[in-house]
């Protein structure tokens, strides 16, 4: 799970570079509602890579690190997704990222199901903790 640690910091860290860029760099190059999104681009990345890292914390916990590494998977793929999509609407002329976002919303959604499941499942090698 270290892999998973190592992404999950990795992008807090750049999670927080985009967060000053969108702070102080693009105030002046974007509207107010591009900011917004910008902003929300930067929460969301933030909110999971900190998933990330828990994820990788769970998986010394005797959770099952199949289902583990299906949400930090879907974690990652709502990442690229979702905020990926999010920054290019912002930093770009394109608009075809707009229709890819939810998607990256349903990653996320099911990062969380599996989540849920990994808590609730019993584990025949940890005695069912």
């Amino acid at each position: 799970m270290r892999p998973v640690l190592a992404a999950g910091a990795l992008l807090a860290l750049l999670g927080v570079m985009a967060g000053a860029f969108g702070a102080h760099g693009l105030r002046t190059l974007v509207d107010t509602r591009g900011l917004e999104v910008f902003q929300t681009a930067v929460t969301y990345q933030i909110y999971h890579s900190f998933a990330l890292v828990l994820v990788a914390m769970l998986a010394g916990m005797g959770l099952s690190r199949r289902l583990l590494k299906w949400a930090a998977g879907f974690y990652l793929t709502g990442i690229l997704l979702f905020c990926g999509s999010l920054y290019l609407l912002v930093l770009t002329d394109l608009r075809w990222p707009g229709p890819v976002t939810p998607a990256g919303g349903i990653c996320f959604m099911v990062g969380w199901g599996i989540l849920v499941a990994a808590a609730l499942r019993r584990e025949s090698s940890s005695g069912g903790a």
